[in-house]
């Protein structure tokens, strides 16, 4: 069965990195003219080295010079081990220690030393210095490790180098292909007859060709054209895997290196991320709001740190904070990042992305939450993070793009929480029990002060209590109303269960006035605000009597304005039946002689009879739909 891990090269500029790799494989790494001009490497290089039992370890050779790291960082991510590379002529230097410091934070933990340029020093000297990197390296994940010199110009232990790197792979834990396929992309470039053509290391799931992609944080999306892993054409790429990855419908200069390409519609790109930062022990104190780079994947930006819980951080120490970023990237849930100083640069510290869309956070609440995203269960994590969604919830793909994780332990998360009733599903979102909680009490609340302000409508128009709710999705409110027991939905209004329309004493004298008022009017009764003003009342209360009147049967609504009693309506209904049975037509004037009202009182009928499909206007009159 074939493996695939990544090998990553470190160490100070000069120490031969690059032509151990080239030695080692038979490719030059340095593919940049500048970079065989100077003899440096400026750019991340690759190359693969092949065994005869499937392994397949795919090379990141990156650049020493300080100025450089930057681009050492886009290539360590991916990186499962590290060859440390020091030259036996200089020893231990600057970028040894950080090189070694960035793969400490961004988790890596196996590798060995390689001592190379063996073949300028005398042997007691290489004693030395192997006792020199000893001490280096302790309490480091390379204390104890494998030290080889090599000499890549006589080709000396470079067998050995490459059994012992073997060795070592072989327990490497293979990437998941069952989490989302996630590629940071590290080249970008295009070949005659292809087009365009990136480059980086599958973190993990699986894509094959034809399949859809997404390119974030542009939103590009496009289609895997082809896909090649250590020079041969494939047709699935997988975790762990050095992938080329030739793309269809998208220029060359519409990507660069820090974007992602992943599957459309999971991961989204952010540019606030809460997170647990770990300084360097020889770092200097990070004060709370201070700018640094910050690196994730491949991508890099300025950052500012806001430290939850303490003003500064001190060399050594760790705490939850918040980086607001510059740039937008992405970056999931447990993934790792680097900080270095704004300025003068220099690598200070890093840790574990812990949620990659806070929420906005009061400084007196706690970081609850962050301590269960950082060291609780992925079960634990997901609840909370739920949780913190509040009534708005999390659909299952938006929780597989939050957190690194196998997709089935995901989804088998959600599916407990529902099971033990701790979430509820609602339109494809899962909200938690306790939000659902909050939503009833505030619901119920804001009906109880409705019915108290408005004791004679039937209840709370579904979109005002809605809009109660900002941000809350139509889909999303009326199926969390469905799940509230204490709530009745009547079309497109919301009372509480236990309410009913009731009249104070007041109230039923006035309603008797009213209906008294408009039963004197007969087809021309007073409008609401002349009732409002004989009567002395608010004319909202007057609406209001006249709605509950009209539902009751006693009225009959012309318009908010207008309302005329039963009685007086089937009046009118029996006169026009009379008038049809003789005529097909009738005008305005007919219509205002007919019921012996003025034109004030005509129209607003005649509208109202053609909204019910009564009459029928055709130019200036009216045909009868009624069958007699």
């Amino acid at each position: 069965m074939n493996r695939y891990v990544i090998l990553g090269t470190a160490g100070h500029i000069d120490h031969g990195k690059s032509a151990l790799v080239k030695a080692m494989t038979g490719v030059d790494p340095d593919r940049l003219k500048e970079e065989k001009a100077r003899g440096i490497t400026i750019d991340l290089g690759f190359a693969d080295l092949s065994f005869d039992d499937g392994l397949t370890i795919g090379i990141v050779d990156v650049p020493g010079h300080e100025r450089l790291v930057k681009n050492m960082l886009a290539g360590a991510g991916g990186i499962d081990m590290v060859a440390m590379v020091i030259a036996a002529d200089e020893g231990v230097m600057p970028q040894s220690r950080e090189h070694l410091a960035i793969c400490d934070l961004l988790g890596i933990n196996r590798g060995l030393i390689v001592l190379t340029k063996s073949d300028l020093v005398e042997p007691d000297w290489l004693e030395l210095v192997t006792d020199d990197v000893r001490e280096f390296t302790a309490g480091t994940f390379l204390e104890g490790a494998d030290i080889v010199p090599v000499s890549s110009k006589t080709g000396d232990n470079l067998d050995v180098l490459k059994k012992r790197i073997h060795d070592i792979a072989v327990d490497v834990p293979a990437k998941s292909e069952k989490g989302i396929f996630r590629l940071p992309i590290d080249r970008v470039f295009t070949l005659k007859g292809f087009g365009t053509v990136i480059t980086g290391t599958a973190l993990s799931g699986r894509i094959s060709v034809d399949e859809p992609v997404e390119i974030l944080p542009k939103a590009w999306k496009s289609r895997v054209r082809g896909l090649q892993s250590h020079g041969k054409t494939i047709r699935t790429a997988r975790a762990g895997q050095r992938v080329a990855i030739n793309l269809q419908g998208i220029e060359k200069d519409e990507l660069s290196r820090g974007d992602i390409l992943t599957v459309p519609e999971r991961l989204k790109s952010t540019s606030v991320i809460d997170a647990r930062l770990r300084l360097l022990k020889d770092s200097p104190p990070v004060k709370s709001r201070s700018l640094v780079h910050f690196h994730a994947g491949t991508a890099e930006t300025i950052a500012r740190v806001i430290l939850y819980e303490t003003d500064i951080l001190k060399p050594g120490e760790e705490a939850f904070c918040q980086f607001r970023l510059q740039k937008s990237l992405v970056a999931m849930s447990r993934d790792r990042f680097v900080i270095r100083r704004f300025s003068p640069l220099a690598t200070i510290g890093g840790g574990i992305v812990l949620d990659s869309t806070p929420h906005r956070r009061k400084r007196s609440e706690g970081v609850s939450d962050l301590e269960t995203f950082h060291s609780g269960s992925l079960q634990d994590a997901v609840e909370v993070k739920i949780r913190r969604q509040g009534i708005y919830g999390m659909t299952l793909p938006e929780l597989e793009g939050w957190i690194r994780g196998n997709l089935p332990d995901i989804r088998n998360a959600a599916k407990i929480l529902v099971e033990t009733g701790a979430a509820v599903a609602v339109e494809h979102h899962l909200v938690h029990k306790d939000a659902l909680s909050v939503f009833r009490d505030e619901a119920l609340a804001l009906l109880k002060g409705f019915h108290k302000k408005y004791p004679m409508k039937p209840g709370m128009p579904k979109e005002e209590l809605r809009s109660l709710f900002p941000g809350l999705s139509l889909k999303i409110f009326s199926g969390l109303l469905e799940r509230l027991r204490e709530v009745i939905i009547e079309q497109d209004r919301v009372r509480s269960a236990g309410f009913k329309v009731a009249l104070s004493e007041a109230d039923e004298a006035g309603k008797a006035e009213v209906l008294k008022l408009i039963q004197q009017g007969g087809l021309q009764p007073p409008f609401v605000k002349e009732l409002a003003a004989k009567l002395a009342m608010p004319e909202r209360v007057v609406s209001d009597m006249l709605k509950l009147m009209s539902s009751a049967g006693l009225l009959k609504r012309i318009n908010d304005s207008l309302y005329i009693s039963s009685d007086r309506y089937k009046e009118m209904m029996d006169m026009l039946k009379v008038f049809f049975s003789e005529k097909t037509e009738m005008t305005v004037a007919q219509f205002r002689d007919l019921i012996n009202a003025t034109r004030k009182y005509a129209l607003p009928y005649l509208e109202h009879l053609d909204a019910a499909k009564i009459t029928l206007r055709t130019g200036d009159v009216r045909k009868f739909l009624i069958k007699n």
